[in-house]
């Protein structure tokens, strides 16, 4: 359209001139003036019937600001001069912005948001009908906004940084649904940085800090306890062999005892009695304790007791 109008204020501009000449009679250099006036007109005309749409977007045509029910790919395209091409950008979009926000417990935090976003080509009409060129100022941005600030007051502010995960996941989500009312694709998400008050952040180190401490001080115990357990353990078993010792020992000496006895006879006894007696009789005392009585006669005690050859 631009050109067009250049095209004609050029040739108005140029039989002006040629005008002016013919009334001086210079007929020839007024001829001149025209016909480079007409050169200028018509390639001005030739290049805004001409368009070319780049790799990667959609041309939106428009006649006097009205859209076209027809799109154009990447090329060179014919059109007509009265005519304006929009090029819609189809490729895959960043960006990246940083909002204040609150958690449950009225934490403040600074979260970097950054989100990948597209248009598809056969959405580029519609969004440019309903939305306009500018729709990630218009819809996008807003959204983002909305979106980040109400996900993030659900978790409190110690949930926004051991959930982080969770939290991108669930923004995303939101923020997804929100797009796709307005032909607008999601790609990717991601929470670049999570940025809390100074004082909020010492006091997560000093918790984090007790923890620890606490961790250690419960583990130290615990070894001691195991050690103990283990040491009345091998005691215990110290103590059983100890009692198993005594009980096979007292075991062997019955078994000793039980053999003894089995292997005493009669004869057996009488002898060593005799080997071991020192040739004196047993006494009694008598009732007045006056003499002492012997028991046996010797004779009759050697006779008896001797064994037999």
């Amino acid at each position: 359209m631009f050109q067009l109008v250049i095209a004609v204020a050029a040739l108005i501009v140029g039989l002006l001139f040629r005008a002016n000449l013919k009334e001086k009679g210079k007929k020839t250099q007024a001829n001149l003036i025209i016909v480079g006036a007409g050169i200028v007109c018509a390639a001005l005309i030739a290049l805004s019937c001409t368009v070319t749409v780049p790799t990667g977007h959609t041309g939106v045509v428009t006649t006097f600001g009205r859209v076209e029910d027809t799109t154009l790919d990447s090329g060179v395209h014919f059109k007509l001069p009265w005519q304006q091409v929009v090029k819609m950008d189809n490729r895959i979009q960043k960006n990246t912005v940083e909002l204040p926000c609150f958690s449950s417990d009225i934490q403040e935090v600074n979260l970097v948001y950054t989100i990948n976003y597209q248009i598809k080509k056969s959405d580029a009409q519609t969004i440019y009908r309903t939305i306009g060129e500018s729709y990630y100022q218009t819809v996008i941005e807003p959204c983002i906004t909305e979106s980040v600030k109400v996900v993030t007051a659900r978790y409190n502010a110690e949930d926004l940084v051991g959930r982080r995960d969770e939290l991108a996941t669930a923004i995303e989500g939101d923020l997804t649904q929100k797009l796709l009312t307005y032909n607008i694709e999601v790609i990717s998400t991601s929470i670049e940085n999570l940025d809390f008050t100074d004082a909020f952040t010492d006091a997560v180190e000093a918790k984090q800090v007790a923890q620890q401490n606490k961790l250690r001080a419960q583990t130290e115990a615990d070894q001691k306890i195991v050690e103990a357990k283990a040491a009345a353990e091998v005691k215990k078993v110290n103590a059983d062999a100890a009692a198993y010792e005594l009980l096979a020992e007292a075991r062997a000496k019955a078994e000793a005892n039980k053999e003894l006895s089995a292997s005493l006879t009669d004869e057996l006894i009488r002898y060593t009695y005799v080997q071991t007696w020192n040739g004196k009789l047993p006494t009694v005392m008598t009732g007045d304790g006056s003499s002492m009585v012997p028991v046996l006669d010797v004779n009759e005690v050697l006779e008896t007791e001797a064994p037999e050859n």
